[in-house]
């Protein structure tokens, strides 16, 4: 059918509604459009409120359309935007943002500022899958929609370093006993560089153990220079694989690396979690932190500290609380520095009983958010300042009403585009009451 996209809207694809037939006014979602395009698809899915398609082809191309960088774009599962100038990439974003808010039933939304860096190349972390194809070793993603491999030889998102280190590995299946018994039987790799990609880190999810993992990483050190540390982790099969709870094997080298972001150095485990983007990090931090001081600031959700770090600066005492804490607990100390290793519930919900009041609380919660309960918590005691970092519109704009519900104010808000040619963003919300 033709139809003509209406807008952009969270998780990639172009809102459109169906122009004729016994659905006319059906919402379909046309993903690879830009709005105001004129375009054919082809429907592929019927719910009772919405329809999903497949683009057929552009009959009228929005002046903002380009050429993608990656021949994968559209096979892959990972970029949605490489058909878009980068401007109108955030101009989509921005917009998205302020519509998720509304739909939620906030009113007086500040005006969003948007903050971007080079966007491409800019991954310092990637994961990518290990399948056999005629015999031969390949690195690869799942295909858009499905669990299906594909194949790949480029990631123009990624560190280069990323890419020439899977390639590395391919050469070493072919090459090494020892490289080839581990990597057929595995079914992950995920590699992490250090901003200058002189650093690398190398974590392999495998089903099996096999002798001779030192030997293999020996070898392959010698094709990536940059290796500094392994390990490979024992992980389930089928589907339930993923609930079940990762069994380090083998381990070669060093166990994480110190990655240089914002003035400091902040020492990541092999397979902790850090801040994607190697050129905004920086930026990032001083969004959130810069300005800020105090007698005592609280950092939730803390992961290695990287907020903690830039506000034991400014504050006389910092809290970081973080449930996974082992690389927080060793390198967060000192003078007026306290790493707490406890869930950010369990850490309010004592708080709350003992009436602490921080002058200022930041929260960079994962994708689903801090929901219900944290954000009783918070309004309970009352911080004058919140300021809260957020990967997902939706579950930030349901937070936000609990919290603005509770007295709060929305007096920032900016997108940092920590994620680009994806549908993802990156927004930090400042409340105050």
């Amino acid at each position: 059918m033709k139809l003509q996209i209406e807008k952009a809207v969270y998780g990639g694809a172009g809102l459109t509604h169906q122009t004729d037939g016994a659905d006319k006014g059906k919402a379909i979602f046309v993903p690879f459009t830009l709005p105001g395009e004129i375009v054919e698809a082809r429907i592929l899915d019927q719910k009772d409120a919405f329809g999903e398609a497949a683009l057929i082809r552009v009959l009228s191309a929005s002046d903002d359309r380009i050429q993608p960088r990656c021949t994968h774009f559209g096979s892959c599962g990972g970029c949605n935007y490489q058909h878009a100038a980068y401007s109108t990439q955030l101009e989509m974003k921005t917009s998205i943002l302020k519509e998720s808010l509304e739909r939620a039933g906030l009113q007086s939304i500040p005006a969003i500022k948007s903050y971007s860096a080079e966007p491409w190349e800019y991954r310092n972390r990637t994961r990518f899958r290990i399948a056999e194809e005629d015999s031969t070793l390949q690195i690869g993603y799942n295909r858009r929609g499905s669990n299906k491999f594909l194949s790949i030889h480029e990631c123009p998102i990624s560190a280069p370093l990323l890419i020439r280190a899977a390639k590395a590995l391919q050469r070493a299946a072919n090459d090494d006993p020892a490289a080839a018994r581990w990597l057929r039987s595995a079914l992950e790799v995920e590699f992490f560089t250090t901003p200058d990609e002189k650093n690398l880190q190398m974590t392999l999810f495998v089903q099996k153990q096999h002798p001779g993992f030192a030997a293999f990483c020996e070898n392959l050190h010698h094709l990536i220079p940059e290796l500094t540390g392994a390990g490979a982790t024992l992980v389930g099969t089928g589907p339930q694989r993923r609930a079940k709870k990762p069994q380090p094997l083998a381990s070669w080298g060093a166990e994480g690396l110190n990655y240089p972001a914002a003035s400091e150095k902040y020492w990541v485990s092999r397979g902790a979690f850090f801040q994607v983007n190697r050129f905004l990090i920086d930026q990032f931090v001083h969004l959130v932190t810069n300005g800020r001081q105090g007698s005592l600031a609280w950092d939730l959700y803390a992961g290695v500290g990287l907020f903690s770090r830039a506000l034991a600066k400014a504050f006389r005492e910092v809290v970081a609380v973080e449930a996974a804490a082992n690389d927080l607990v060793s390198s967060f100390k000192g003078p007026g520095k306290h790493a707490v290793q406890a869930t950010t519930a369990e850490f309010l919900r004592g708080a709350a009983v003992q009436r602490n009041r921080p002058d200022l609380i930041i929260m960079d919660p994962p994708r689903a958010g801090v929901g219900a309960e944290v954000c009783s918590l918070l309004a309970r005691i009352s911080a004058p300042e919140l300021v809260y970092v957020s990967c997902d519109p939706v579950t930030l704009a349901r937070d936000l009403k609990l919290l603005v519900e509770s007295g709060y104010n929305i007096a920032e808000l900016r997108l940092v585009d920590m994620f680009p040619q994806t549908f993802h963003l990156e927004t930090i919300a400042v409340l105050r009451r």
